[in-house]
């Protein structure tokens, strides 16, 4: 991900161009690099070291959205409509 996809992702879900710590820019920050990792992985399908990661940051991400489900349940339902997480 350059520097540039970043800075755009922290302004459509932040506050402002520094807002790097809201939920829901963690949350879009982590999808973008999932769906970068998983596109990887139709090329290098026995790159386990990179699935593991993969997984971590999946993990990480569905803690995040529990979380922003038990604080607000409308800002869940928004980042997960915007982002097309759940099918």
């Amino acid at each position: 991900m350059t520097k540039e996809e970043m800075l755009e992702i922290i302004r459509a879900y932040g506050n402002n161009d520094k807002d790097s710590g809201k939920a829901e820019v963690q949350i879009a920050l982590l999808t973008k690099r999932i769906n970068d990792l998983t596109s990887h992985f139709d090329v290098h399908k026995k790159d386990h070291h990179s699935r593991r990661g993969l997984m971590t940051m999946v993990g990480k991400r569905r803690r995040l959205l529990t979380y922003l489900m038990k604080k607000d349940i409308e800002r869940y339902r928004v980042i997960i409509k915007a982002l097309n997480i759940r099918k």
